[in-house]
């Protein structure tokens, strides 16, 4: 007889305080380790094809994942307008600690690949149940919020963001609308810059990139693997890949790096 293995469970999970509280939904699923943490892209969710595919090999495997959508995304509570690093870094953690017991693979695409580095170094600081085995990085962004938007906005997009506090930005992805960058995104994020300095994350990392990313240049990536002089860092180059990587080829790809590490 053989045993159906479960959906993975919808959670929910109270974050912050007073009126910055804020509803997250994680999507858990018990198995062995390493487990997996999905941190996804900035304006995507849980539901997206990569977090898919991970979840499909976690079931397939029996390890355990953890999958969540940051504030103002996806299934969870709050506003989009609200977000800044440092409040999806929170969420981050309370969900990591929440959810995870011993050795995870975090696994972060776009602005998911900044925050699997900054979560990594939460987790360094504190003596929890889980631990780090390794981050796989697809199309990371660390310290996009300063060198690809900021840096990058004409005076007058910085001067609106400036005075009004907010530019609606048009997009290529999701339903198309456009959304906003607002002042307390760009000012916050400068608390949170990873790429003057070494990264210390004593763990293998795995980056996946495309040569052809019009959001995150193949550059970021080389730089973000000079700031890792200590660890066991393999950077993949994918010639005719875009920012999404969520073709099979690319997703196979993404699941032979999270196999490689445990």
């Amino acid at each position: 007889m053989s045993h159906a293995i479960p959906d993975a469970v919808l959670d929910t999970i109270d974050v912050g305080e007073g009126p910055s509280s804020r509803r997250i939904a994680v999507r858990s699923r018990r198995g062995q380790g390493p487990g997996l943490v999905w941190l996804g892209g900035f304006k995507s969710d849980m539901q997206g094809s990569k977090a898919l595919a991970l979840d499909a090999w976690a079931r397939d495997h029996g390890r355990a994942m953890v999958r969540f959508d940051y504030s103002g995304h996806g299934e969870s509570g709050g506003d989009f307008a609200d977000g800044t690093i440092g409040r999806w870094l929170e969420e981050c953690v309370a969900v990591f600690e929440r959810f995870c017991e011993g050795p995870q693979v975090l696994i972060g695409s776009s602005m998911g690949g900044w925050m699997a580095l900054l979560l990594a170094r939460e987790i360094r600081k504190r003596s929890g149940a889980a631990s780090l085995a390794g981050l796989v990085l697809i199309a990371p962004a660390p310290d996009f919020t300063e060198e690809l938007m900021w840096k990058n906005f004409s005076p007058a997009v910085k001067q609106e963001i400036e005075t009004k506090g907010l530019w609606l930005r048009p997009s290529d992805y999701g339903d198309g609308s456009p959304y906003p960058i607002t002042r307390n995104l760009i000012e916050e994020g400068r608390n949170h810059l990873v790429l003057g300095s070494a990264i210390d994350l004593g763990c293998p990392v795995r980056i996946l990139q495309g040569a052809k990313d019009p959001d995150v240049p193949w550059q970021h990536a080389f730089a973000l693997t000079h700031r890792l002089p200590a660890d066991d860092v393999v950077l993949t180059m994918i010639q005719d890949g875009d920012h999404r990587l969520s073709r099979p080829q690319d997703i196979a790809r993404i699941l032979a790096a999270v196999a490689e590490i445990g």
